[in-house]
């Protein structure tokens, strides 16, 4: 059977552990916020009401499409393209097609600096493999003006990263739902994680600029793995409404 991802790939390593998956969700929570293009999750009511659970959606379709096989991959990308057509159709207005990238260009970024955070640094190739993997989804969407490959998407990513996103009330409401749906201590936990794998950009919009309190942990979190805590560490500092769904992300 052909899948969307090779078996081997090192997508699929990266999408296969839930912790990885957790700091991709942290970093994709804090650019969110900021995109100019946020109100369009303001318009279907669904952001604001369960702003975690939202997010969450969206990176949980993200690893089904990496794990998927092709055929049913490509259905998974047919049927995001028909619920954003029908939030359009709504609307009376066409989503950006820069919004689309962006939101596409943080699943690569995110993928790669939480792998590297958590666990090594990614040779070119696989880097490569990374980009093109989200390429073919874009592709799949019928998003225009992709780069080619991930050195040409580099300059791409940054430029987007100027033009797209400010700090708007948008930003503010955001950031108050995620504190009122996380708690006061899970809320600081995401953002000292934020700072491990945001953008320097990002980190001055949203005044994260000091060093992360976490940089002393992820050595011990490391090392928990290995001992096999890890799990009881998640299950403390996960959300009791999200354990079940997180922890069902780990691939064996």
């Amino acid at each position: 059977m052909q899948y969307f991802v090779d078996k081997d790939s090192i997508v699929r390593k990266i999408w296969g552990k839930s912790d990885t998956i957790l700091f991709i969700f942290a970093g994709a929570a804090a650019e969110f916020a900021l995109n100019k293009a946020v109100d369009w999750l303001y318009f279907t009511g669904k952001l604001p009401s369960d702003p975690i659970g939202r997010l969450f959606s969206t990176v949980r379709y993200a690893r089904t499409i990496v794990f998927a096989p092709l055929q049913d991959a490509n259905e998974a990308i047919n049927t995001m393209v028909r619920i954003h057509n029908g939030v359009e159709h709504k609307r009376g207005s066409t989503i950006p097609d820069w919004a689309y990238r962006d939101v596409l260009f943080m699943l690569i970024h995110y993928s790669i600096a939480a792998f590297e955070l958590l666990e090594s640094k990614l040779t070119g190739d696989e880097k490569e493999e990374v980009y093109n993997v989200f390429y073919r989804v874009g592709k799949g969407m019928g998003l225009k003006e992709l780069p080619e490959n991930y050195c040409d998407w580099l300059a791409v990513r940054e430029a987007h990263l100027k033009a797209d996103l400010v700090k708007s009330r948008y930003t503010i409401d955001l950031f108050q739902q995620y504190k009122k749906q996380l708690g006061t201590i899970r809320f600081r936990l995401l953002k000292e994680a934020q700072k491990l794998v945001v953008p320097a950009h990002v980190r001055n919009l949203l005044g994260l600029n000091l060093p992360s309190l976490l940089i002393p942990a992820v050595p011990m979190y490391k090392l928990s793995r290995w001992m096999k805590l890890d799990q009881l560490i998640k299950n403390i500092l996960l959300p009791t409404q999200y354990r079940q769904q997180i922890n069902q992300l780990d691939i064996a």
